[in-house]
């Protein structure tokens, strides 16, 4: 499904992840044995796209506690995106404002077919978790905008609590801070779909920031790398059909 054109989009950053299964490694300890290759061997298909390599300071944690954590990113140029991360057990594709649904695509494409070729034993390689996430941001004048009106009004969430709740308490009705969090089974893909809003800061702003997130874990994710991309397909028309219906109306017309 092609992205509609937005000239103003309120993207933060795309994030695709996979996550593969790790060896234990003692009591609560996870390990890949075979990481320390696949390093190397990644980087060896990878070099003539993202040949900048920035080696994070999480690396220096032993592999044994560093289960998950990203160690290591490979870009274009210093500074530049998209970008690719890796650590034991997981491998990241990330954007930001040049973010373009076709590039990034093809992008995950690409990358976890080298993640497969990469793997010192293909086979081993099992997909426990795969994630899309989109974040997004608007600002938000906080001092004149109540974020529950402004979610209400502009992004058709509802939520309220009753004005008898603040009456005769000396507390201000309108949050100071939010954090809301909802997760829905789904079916296309299976796993789940979920949101996120809080309050925060963008871009030295302050801002209402959502995420709308699929995920599906365990024997919801396929058992292959190779079944990826009709994986992230799915996963794409969801967050897609979600997050223009959320936005149809005035968000959309000040994106557009």
């Amino acid at each position: 499904m092609p992205d509609t054109v937005l000239t103003n989009k309120p993207l933060v950053e795309a994030i695709f992840q996979v996550h593969w299964e790790l060896q234990e490694a003692g009591s609560e300890l996870k390990t890949d044995p075979n990481y320390g290759i696949l390093i190397g061997r990644l980087y060896d298909r990878i070099e003539g796209e993202y040949p900048f390599h920035e080696r994070l300071p999480t690396a220096d944690i032993p592999d044994e506690i560093a289960a998950y954590m990203v160690q290591h990113r490979f870009r274009k140029g210093e500074g530049e995106w998209p970008l690719i991360q890796l650590g034991p057990g997981i491998m990241t594709v990330n954007d930001t404002e040049g973010y373009v649904w076709q590039d990034f695509e093809q992008r995950v494409c690409a990358v976890t077919a080298k993640l497969r070729e990469s793997y010192p034993q293909p086979e081993g390689l099992k997909i426990e978790r795969l994630v899309l996430r989109y974040i997004d941001s608007v600002t938000l004048d906080r001092e004149n905008t109540d974020a529950l009106d402004f979610l209400r009004d502009y992004l058709k969430t509802r939520i309220e609590l009753q004005p008898e709740l603040f009456k005769d308490t000396g507390v201000c009705s309108v949050a100071s801070n939010l954090d809301l969090r909802f997760s829905f089974p789904c079916d296309k893909p299976r796993g789940a779909m979920n949101v996120r809003f809080a309050l925060g800061n963008t871009r030295g702003h302050e801002a209402l920031i959502w995420e709308t997130v699929v995920q599906s874990t365990g024997a919801e994710a396929p058992e292959d790398t190779r079944q990826i991309p009709a994986w992230l397909e799915e996963a794409h028309c969801l967050t897609h059909d979600w997050f223009f219906k959320m936005i149809e109306g005035e968000l959309q017309r000040r994106f557009e």
